[in-house]
C-alpha cells in the first residue's frame, strides 16, 4: 500500500493524530478516566458483591480494592513509579488480577507473558520493555520459573526486581503474596491513589503481538482506549453484576482478560472464576459448581468440550449462557453443534492485541454466527480491504485487512521499523485476509504474514527457521504450518542437510529447547529435501510448500 508512514517512536507509543482523538473524546469513547478509576467506581458501588474466584480464595469488591491498594503501596515503596514496566508471568491465579489491578492503580504498566515463554522470550520482552520488575510463580507444572527470573533479571541494565507466588520464596525474591494485604489505613490509602491516578491517555498496558520474535511487538494500550474497547464489548456481549466469566484460557492472553473477559466482568460488576485447565472435567465440574453464564475458548477446546458433551453428558451446564470462541478459526460444522450440545449461545471473536474486536451479535441468525467472524465492536471502527497493491477489492472479494478506530493504536512500542511496515496513514496493516459480506460480517480467509497458529498460539515462522539453521547438520530451513484436525495447525520444519549430514526431529527439538523458545513452537513433523521451492523473486514458496507438506502428510 502505497502512503505516508506514521511518525515512529523511539522512546514510547505512537500518539493518535490529534483530530481523531479529539473526535474520540467528543463521541465519549475515551472518558478521561484510568482503569483504576473505572474499577474503583465499580467496586463502590458493589463493595460486598463477590468478585474474584480461585479455588478456595474468594474475595469481594471490597477486599479486591483494598488488597491492591496495599500492593500498590508496596510496589512504589519498591521503587515502582507511574509508567515503569512489569512483566507478569503467572497462571490462571488470583495473584495474576490483583497484579494488573494494583499495576493499573499505580500507573505501573503490566506485560503479560505466557507461562510457557522460556529465556528466549522473556529476556526478548524485558529487553524491549525496559521492564523494572518480573512477576513470576516459585514453580509451574514442574519448571523453577524463579530460578529463570533472577538469571534473566540481573542481566538487565540495573537489574530488575523479582517477585515470586508461592512459599519456597529464594533469597533476593520478594513475596508477592506478602504485598497483598491492606494498608493499615485502607480509607487513607484510597485516597492518595485517588489523587495520584495516572493520566486516562498514558500507557496502561502493554500487550504482547501473536508471533512475536525474539525481538518482541509490544503495542502500547492505553487507559482510555483500552477502558473504551473493553467495556463497549462486555455492552455487546450482555454483561453484567448478575453473570459469571470462567477464566480457563491463559491470562497471558488479551482475549480472556480483555475481549471483553476478566476486566470486562469486573468493570460491569460481576464475578471472575479463575481455572488452571480448559479440560472439559475441569470446565464443567467449575461450571456447575460456580454456575458460570460466560467463557471464552480457543476452537481446539471447543471441540474437546462438544465431543466430551456428547460421550458423558452429566454435568449441569444450564448457568451457561454465552460461549465466545476464537484466537483461531471455527469449522462451521463445530459452530453448528455447539448451541444444541452445549445448550448456551455461540459468539465467533475476531480480534488482535493491536486493537481491532470483531463479535458477532447476540441476536445475529445461524447464519452469521456459524460463518463468519462478526463484525467491528465501534461505530467508528473503520475498515479498508484491499489488494497486494493497496487498492480497494470489489464488494465481497477477499483482500487484506486494514484498519484504525479509537482503540486501534497507530504503531507500536519503541519499534520505528515495524511502524514503517505496518502503518500506513494511520491505518493498520493487520496481516489477516478477510471478506467483506454484504450484512458487514468479516470472514477471514487467511494470513498474509508467515505465522503458524498452534491451537491459537501465533507461531512466527522465521524465528523458527533462524533458530533452525544454527543447529549441527541443517543448511536451510523452512517452518510452515501443518494441517491438524485438532489444533488447527502444527508446526512442520522442512530442511535441506548440509551434505552427508542425517537430520532428527528429536535432536531439532533438543536444540531448540536448548536454545530457551517455549515447549509450543517446538516442531512437531520434520520433512528433508534436496531443494525448497522458490518463488520468481527467489523467495522460498511458502505456498507451494504447505501444499507439498500436506499431499506428503495425506492432509
Amino acid at each position: 500500500m502505497s502512503g505516508t508512514a506514521v511518525r515512529p517512536s523511539i522512546d514510547g507509543p505512537v500518539p493518535w493524530p490529534e483530530e481523531l482523538a479529539a473526535r474520540y473524546v467528543a463521541l465519549g469513547y475515551w472518558q478521561a478516566l484510568s482503569l483504576g478509576e473505572h474499577l474503583w467506581a465499580v467496586a463502590r458501588r458493589w463493595p460486598d458483591a463477590e468478585c474474584l474466584v480461585d479455588g478456595e480464595t474468594r474475595m469481594t469488591y471490597r477486599e479486591m480494592t483494598a488488597r491492591a491498594d496495599g500492593a500498590a503501596l508496596r510496589l512504589a515503596g519498591l521503587g515502582l513509579r507511574a509508567g515503569d514496566r512489569v512483566v507478569v508471568q503467572l497462571p490462571n491465579c488470583w495473584e495474576h488480577v490483583l497484579t494488573t489491578v494494583a499495576c493499573l492503580r499505580l500507573g505501573a504498566v503490566p506485560v503479560w507473558a505466557l507461562t510457557q515463554h522460556r529465556r528466549h522470550e522473556l529476556v526478548g520482552v524485558l529487553d524491549h520493555s525496559g521492564a523494572r520488575a518480573l512477576v513470576v510463580p516459585d514453580s509451574h507444572r514442574g519448571f523453577d520459573h524463579q530460578t529463570l527470573a533472577h538469571e534473566v533479571a540481573a542481566d538487565q541494565p540495573g537489574g530488575a526486581l523479582v517477585l515470586v507466588a508461592g512459599t519456597a520464596i529464594r533469597p533476593g525474591g520478594v513475596d508477592l503474596r506478602a504485598l497483598f494485604t491492606p494498608a493499615e489505613d485502607p480509607a487513607g490509602a484510597a485516597a492518595r491513589l485517588d489523587a495520584a491516578a495516572p493520566p486516562a491517555g498514558s500507557v496502561a498496558l502493554l500487550k504482547l503481538s501473536g508471533g512475536t520474535t525474539g525481538r518482541p511487538k509490544l503495542v502500547a494500550r492505553t487507559h482510555n482506549d483500552l477502558a473504551y474497547m473493553v467495556s463497549r464489548a462486555a455492552e455487546l456481549c450482555g454483561f453484567g453484576p448478575d453473570d459469571t466469566y470462567l477464566a480457563v484460557l491463559p491470562l497471558g492472553h488479551g482475549f480472556p482478560y480483555t475481549g471483553p473477559g476478566v476486566l470486562g466482568t469486573l468493570l460491569t460488576g460481576g464475578r471472575v472464576v479463575l481455572a488452571g485447565s480448559p479440560t472439559p472435567e475441569v470446565a464443567f465440574a467449575t461450571i456447575e459448581r460456580e454456575r458460570v453464564s460466560v467463557t471464552s475458548v480457543v476452537p481446539a477446546v471447543a471441540q474437546r468440550w462438544v465431543q466430551h458433551r456428547t460421550d458423558a453428558p452429566g454435568f449441569d451446564l444450564t448457568s451457561l449462557r454465552l460461549i465466545q470462541v476464537g484466537a483461531a478459526r471455527l469449522p462451521p460444522e463445530v459452530a453448528e453443534r455447539i448451541g444444541p450440545v452445549l445448550g448456551c449461545r455461540l459468539q465467533q471473536v475476531f480480534g488482535m492485541a493491536e486493537g481491532l474486536l470483531c463479535l458477532t451479535r447476540l441476536d445475529d441468525p445461524p447464519s452469521v454466527v456459524h460463518h463468519t467472524q462478526g463484525r467491528p465492536i465501534s461505530p467508528d471502527d473503520e475498515i479498508r480491504i484491499v489488494d497486494a497493491a493497496g487498492r480497494p477489492v470489489a464488494p465481497g472479494e477477499a483482500g487484506l485487512l486494514l484498519t484504525r478506530g479509537p482503540y486501534t493504536p497507530p504503531g507500536y512500542y519503541r519499534a520505528p521499523d515495524l511502524d514503517a511496515r505496518s502503518f500506513v496513514d494511520g491505518w493498520y496493516r493487520t496481516g489477516d485476509v478477510v471478506r467483506r459480506r454484504h450484512d458487514g460480517n468479516l470472514v477471514v480467509t487467511g494470513r498474509e504474514k508467515d505465522l503458524i497458529n498452534r491451537g491459537g498460539e501465533k507461531i512466527n515462522a522465521e524465528e523458527i527457521e533462524t533458530l533452525a539453521v544454527r543447529v549441527d547438520g541443517i543448511d536451510q530451513a523452512a517452518a510452515v504450518a501443518l494441517p491438524d484436525p485438532d489444533l488447527g495447525e502444527r508446526v512442520c520444519l522442512v530442511v535441506i542437510p548440509t551434505p552427508g549430514a542425517q537430520v532428527e526431529l528429536a535432536v531439532v527439538r533438543e536444540a531448540l529447547a536448548r536454545a530457551g523458545i517455549a515447549a509450543f513452537k517446538l516442531p512437531e513433523r520434520l520433512v528433508t529435501v534436496e531443494t525448497l521451492p522458490t518463488t520468481p523473486l527467489g523467495k522460498v514458496d511458502k505456498k507451494a510448500l504447505r501444499a507439498f507438506v500436506a499431499e506428503r502428510s495425506g492432509r
